[in-house]
């Protein structure tokens, strides 16, 4: 029985096939590696160059703040002078700083909440006129950001809210509203229905759901919101050159345009490019911690869009 078992095998089976050799399959390897490199080489020199173009100015401000500049605090030799004159502008940038925190953190806060009930309501709830709701909340992004803020002015004046922090977060959250609602919506609908379905099944409420299983799920998505909304809210201008009185409620960008002109309408271009640099380090840092979600958030809503 065991040499007819092994005959038969051995008919079966036939003749094992040839095995390449080592040489023979590095070879290929190499050949395969210099053609991914081959084919490669433009896109990694095409990144490269628009990163250096983006890079560029951020290096040559971050440069020229420090370096000696006829007619700034900084005259001879290199040093933080002109960082010392943005410090002891007004009310200081200790202050403005505190400021536009508030400011950012109130918006995105304001922004995320909002954005993810809205998100998950015209996701996951059937009611009557919901896209057109929808496309209304859409619209607000074709009006011009400026039109809006003299009305905006007045409203805010009588209820109180004029020349207030909290007055400009409210403004700035209802212009990054339309648009994080719509990634919202977007990343909900990216996650299958069967999920917080059998959530329910499981003895969780359409709140627990919503907390314990979509949240997790749509995390990138708020990754993203949050990111827009704290990048809009610190380097916004426009809203609190309108809304604000008091020098001392100034945001750092508008405390730095104030700063240029202080002395006579005499630009100063050394401390300017200080409160440049001390304006962008918060947002490069954030990016670059956050990247990866960011472009997550953006893919699950491209995939589904």
């Amino acid at each position: 029985m065991t040499v007819a078992s092994t005959t038969e095998s051995a008919v079966t089976d036939g003749p094992a096939p040839p095995t390449p050799s080592r040489h023979e399959g590095r070879k290929k390897a190499e050949g395969m590696t210099i053609a991914g490199i081959a084919l490669r080489t433009p896109y990694w020199v095409f990144t490269g160059a628009v990163a250096l173009i983006f890079l560029a100015p951020l290096v040559w401000t971050a440069v020229a703040s420090v370096s000696p500049q006829p007619g700034t605090n900084q005259v001879d030799g290199w040093g933080f002078g002109n960082y010392r004159t943005l410090a002891a502008y007004q009310a200081g940038i200790w202050r403005y700083l505190a400021n536009s925190a508030f400011v950012s953190l109130l918006t995105v806060t304001l922004t995320l909440l909002i954005s993810f009930l809205g998100g998950y309501a015209f996701a996951r709830f059937r009611f009557p006129g919901k896209n057109l709701l929808f496309l209304i909340t859409l619209a607000i992004l074709m009006v011009p950001y400026a039109t809006l803020l003299i009305p905006l002015y007045v409203l805010l004046n009588q209820v109180g809210l004029q020349n207030s922090l909290v007055g400009v977060a409210l403004v700035l959250t209802m212009f990054q509203l339309p648009f994080s609602t719509f990634l919202m919506r977007i990343s909900f609908e990216a996650v299958p229905r069967e999920l917080d379905e059998a959530a329910m099944v499981d003895g969780c409420s359409s709140f627990g759901a919503l907390w314990r299983v979509l949240l997790p799920a749509v995390k990138p998505g708020l990754i993203t919101v949050g990111l827009f909304g704290f990048l809009a809210a610190w380097n916004d201008f426009m809203a609190p050159l309108i809304l604000i009185n008091d020098s001392e409620r100034m945001t750092l960008p508008l405390a730095v345009s104030n700063l240029r002109g202080q002395v006579q309408g005499v630009v100063d271009y050394g401390a300017t490019e200080a409160g440049v640099v001390v304006l962008a380090l918060p947002c490069i840092v954030l990016f670059l911690l956050l990247q990866r979600h960011y472009v997550r958030g953006f893919m699950s809503g491209a995939l589904k869009g």
